[in-house]
């Protein structure tokens, strides 16, 4: 005898699984939150500008 199936479980199942895939897609291809990416390019201008704030300019270096 055959098992008996609920269609809606199944089509809400293999949905799921679709969704699921789309979303390690997005992960990929995104990557990082906004928030992160900012945080992280703040930080990075900011050590930027420390460190060339450092620089030592003498009278025969071009400017």
């Amino acid at each position: 005898m055959a098992e008996i199936i609920n269609l809606r479980q199944a089509r809400k199942a293999r949905l799921r699984v679709e969704k699921d895939e789309k979303a390690a897609d997005n992960r990929i291809a995104f990557g990082r939150p906004k928030k992160a990416r900012t945080l992280q390019e703040r930080k990075t201008a900011i050590e930027v500008a420390r460190h060339e704030g450092h620089k030592l300019v003498g009278p025969d270096s071009e400017t």
